[in-house]
């Protein structure tokens, strides 16, 4: 202990407070606004006298149009307050006070148990002693300065984490009166509408930046949590492929062709490198079946996953069903020379696209392109939706299943629905203006707005019942082909599995009942929960997906009551519900 005795705490400066540093941030925006150098420029004043004639004049030229935008802005600001004044004043000429049987209007603050007056007060007043003490501080006025700082903080602390006045701290009150009382002795010494109004306006702008950051940092983090595999979804796959090896089950080749080639029993195509999420899918698909002996899962997965897909079905495999896992690598005729998109996923552009950080699609743009970066984009196992022929030459029907979806009912009857000569069953997205092909491709490209509807109507992909032997007749894989081959620059749409689809699968989608398909579990909290608990099959596309922690709370139980968690992997990987 006895050598930490001279130890003193650091001085204040070494930490910053965070109210001053962003009151400094919002000091330097408005001398942006108002075509001020900032502070560190004026230092270097003497500079000037070595620079060249010709920047010095740039430099003149561009402080001049500063100093013009920002009397434009402010006779903009003017014209715009005035017209706000007459129209306040002509609405007040209409306004009726009186309220039979109340003493005032105001009275029914009082009777609403979360009223929230108090707080909305003390957030204007803070917002108001930060413009002041702004003010005071450009005026040298540090003693005003500081007894504005002293009372944000104190109401700040009173504020807490509060959302209405029920949680105020005892003290907000008289906090409130007392900071009321510091703007008044401000107002009297630094009053000025115009300087207030610019930094109102100052105060506003640095505001947007802040949201504007934090919107970004959002929906980065977001993504991240999203595409991130949980440690408790990496350990399963690793102790199941390990099992699969050390206890042989990599010799079992066992596969009932004359089950998985058989057209007339009901086949499933589940394309997916989830071993829980696909161990979901066909646990509520068989449970819900009539006659689960009919029912044949195809599901293909990628070579890192192989063993562990595998080997989960083998040892739990559902009673009666039948699973054929396969590896997308076998597939020898899916190769560059053949697929437009993998030849597209191999090239230069594309991971140059992906992989590097000072790409125009950087982050630095936006977060507009963020979900494009997403890692599925990049496998095969996205795409090969659209080599459905192919994978299973001897099959008329399929019936495609995300790995996010759970099934509700028996799903037999989508294979005697007519058709009507279509190739796609799908359920329409559109509602209104929503979800229509503007959304997903573009349409200031000539190729797309003279072949498609602007208008037309959106459907979705993870349950869509396919006619393979009209997909064989009008040659849809070709189709599919030509248009990614149009779209090798990506002007067209952007990444991803359904913009083609729109596009090879245009005038030949039948409509399906909407309660087939419910989608929206994965990002809208906001769904009837009706429509849920009728529907056939429900969707968690988007980012929260139901085996995250992200996942929205109240949709959760409809997909982890097929989760097993008796089962002894689940257990060994702190898997439960």
């Amino acid at each position: 202990m006895g050598k930490f005795c001279g130890w003193k705490p650091p001085p204040a400066t070494e930490f910053p407070d965070p109210l001053v540093s962003r009151m400094e941030n919002e000091e330097k925006v408005e001398r942006s606004v108002d075509g001020q150098p900032p502070a560190e420029d004026e230092a270097d004043f003497s500079r000037l006298s070595s620079m060249n004639p010709v920047k010095l004049k740039r430099r003149a030229m561009r402080m001049e149009r500063r100093a013009l935008r920002a009397a434009n802005l402010i006779r903009e600001d003017k014209e715009v307050d005035d017209q706000m004044a007459a129209a306040a004043i002509e609405r007040s000429k209409s306004f009726d006070t009186t309220v039979k049987g109340k003493y005032s209007i105001w009275r029914r603050d009082f009777e609403n148990p979360k009223s929230d007056s108090t707080l909305k007060l003390m957030r204007d007043q803070i917002i108001m002693a930060k413009a002041y003490a702004n003010i005071a501080k450009s005026k040298n006025d540090t003693r005003l300065y500081n007894t504005l700082l002293k009372h944000c903080r104190e109401s700040q602390l009173a504020i807490g984490e509060a959302n209405s006045d029920a949680g105020l701290h005892p003290s907000a009150l008289d906090r409130a009166k007392t900071m009321g009382h510091a703007l008044a002795m401000a107002k009297d010494e630094l009053y000025d509408c115009l300087t207030m109004s610019r930094k109102l306006r100052t105060m506003l702008q640095s505001t947007e930046d802040n949201v504007n950051a934090q919107k970004k940092k959002s929906a980065f983090l977001t993504q991240l949590a999203a595409k991130t595999v949980p440690k408790s979804l990496h350990c399963l796959p690793l102790h199941l492929a390990g099992d699969y090896f050390l206890k042989g089950y990599h010799l079992n080749h066992n596969i009932d062709r004359e089950k998985t080639e058989n057209p007339s029993l009901y086949h499933y195509a589940i394309f997916s490198d989830n071993v829980l999420a696909t161990s979901v899918v066909v646990n509520s698909t068989v449970l819900h079946a009539k006659e689960p002996e009919k029912h044949v899962f195809h599901i293909v997965t990628d070579k890192l996953n192989f063993a562990a897909m595998r080997m989960w079905f083998l040892v739990n495999s559902p009673s009666k069903a039948t699973i054929q896992v396969q590896n997308i690598d076998d597939f020898k005729w899916l190769n560059s020379s053949y697929c437009s998109v993998l030849r597209q996923l191999e090239s230069a552009r594309l991971k140059e696209y992906y992989f590097k950080a000072n790409h125009p699609s950087s982050l630095s743009v936006g977060m507009d392109n963020l979900k494009y970066r997403n890692p599925k984009y990049l496998s095969m196992l996205n795409h090969l939706r659209f080599y459905l022929p192919e994978v299973y030459p001897k099959l008329d029907k399929i019936l495609f299943l995300d790995d996010d979806i759970v099934v509700q009912k028996d799903l037999t009857p989508l294979w005697s629905i007519d058709l009507k000569g279509m190739v796609n069953g799908a359920v329409e997205t559109c509602k209104e203006s929503f979800h229509r092909f503007d959304k997903y491709l573009n349409f200031s490209n000539p190729k797309i707005s003279e072949n498609f509807d602007p208008n037309a109507c959106g459907w979705a992909f993870g349950m869509n019942i396919f006619d393979l032997k009209e997909w064989r007749k009008r040659n849809m894989t070709g189709i599919y082909h030509y248009w990614q081959d149009m779209n090798e620059d990506r002007t067209l749409w952007k990444l991803g599995s359904l913009p083609p689809g729109l596009i090879t699968f245009y005038n030949l989608t039948y409509p399906l009942d909407r309660g087939w398909h419910v989608l929206g579990l994965g990002y809208d909290p906001a769904l009837n929960l009706t429509e849920i608990e009728n529907a056939a099959v429900i969707h968690y596309n988007g980012n929260y997906k139901p085996w995250l922690d992200l996942a929205v709370s109240k949709y959760k139980s409809y997909w982890s009551k097929y989760v097993m968690p008796g089962n002894p992997y689940l257990q060994l990987c702190n898997i439960s519900e």
